[in-house]
């Protein structure tokens, strides 16, 4: 990767990251407008290519290996980024390779299990890369923003506040057991400024190709603005671990947004170093028999 090497991505990655223990406050800790030194959009849509490049290379190796799996958890409020982000970080791989989950409101038959049981069921196969468009936590933003999803959770007790200390302890031993088995965790918050996001909806609103992405509950969630950020920064301050560590993303630029997101990912596949596997001694003899076979069919010229 042409200037963007494994210790640029390092370097690049790393003011994003939530520092296992840090007490966060999102508002104050991390800028959404942050460019982190790359100025100009040409060059941030240069290295994102370059990036694609990058992970389709190493998704193929990650695939032939068929030993780990890479999970993204993509965090954001609406009109963050999400869907924008995966279109265009993914572009270049193998779509065999790659699950999208996006989750939404629980389904009646997901409410008669335990909260993690959805995120479980979408989990990658061994050699995959799995993307979820929203993730296990929103089980401590929107459920915690809007009690009333406990009810339909059917909980034996609401043991109130603590149930989300509770719950960032579950999560936490959840992510571990992952990357225990092999499954590495990525987590990315794309963290919009309110502006920004006005600006985005009104955006949906004046241009018709872009109304059907706009619903009245936009506006009714933006009026918890503040509650959310209450939330993101007590996620951010529980759950960033060691083994899983959370990333705040600067989305008020999309290009950018998108350039981190794909370091971050080559970062991960960079740190587990996928292997094509070794073809045995055995094996050999096999393709240099079948080899052999193949050239003894080829025609003679006239």
């Amino acid at each position: 990767m042409t200037g963007f090497g494994a210790e640029r991505i390092a370097e690049f990655i790393e003011p994003l990251r939530v520092e296992p223990g840090r007490k966060v406050r999102l508002a104050e800790d991390f800028d959404p407008a942050f460019k982190a030194g790359v100025t100009k959009k040409r060059d941030g849509r240069e290295l994102l290519r370059a990036g694609v490049d990058l992970l389709a290379e190493y998704q193929r190796r990650l695939a032939a290996e068929n030993t780990r799996a890479v999970l993204l958890c993509l965090q954001a409020l609406d009109a963050g980024g999400k869907d924008g982000t995966i279109r265009h970080v993914m572009s270049g791989v193998n779509p065999q390779g790659v699950k999208v989950s996006s989750f939404k409101v629980p389904s009646a038959e997901e409410l008669d299990h335990d909260y993690l049981w959805r995120y479980s069921r979408r989990l990658p196969g061994r050699g995959e890369i799995g993307i979820f468009n929203r993730s296990h936590y929103e089980e401590v933003l929107v459920v915690r923003v809007h009690r009333e999803n406990l009810d339909r959770q059917r909980l034996p007790r609401d043991a109130g506040d603590e149930l989300w200390a509770r719950r960032y302890r579950e999560i936490n031993d959840w992510e571990r057991y992952l990357t225990g088995n092999g499954i590495a965790v990525v987590k990315v918050l794309l963290n919009l400024s309110k502006d920004e996001q006005r600006k985005r909806f009104l955006k949906r609103i004046d241009v018709p190709e872009r109304n059907w992405k706009f619903s009245a509950d936009d506006i009714r969630e933006r009026r918890f603005w503040d509650d959310y950020q209450v939330a993101f920064s007590d996620m951010l301050s529980a759950t960033s671990t060691p083994w899983a560590p959370w990333y705040v993303v600067p989305a008020d630029r999309k290009w950018f947004a998108r350039l981190c997101a794909g370091a971050l990912l080559a970062h991960t596949l960079i740190q587990l170093d996928p292997r094509y596997p070794r073809v045995s001694d055995e094996a050999r003899a096999e393709l240099r028999a079948a080899r052999a076979e193949l050239e003894a069919e080829k025609p003679e010229r006239p």
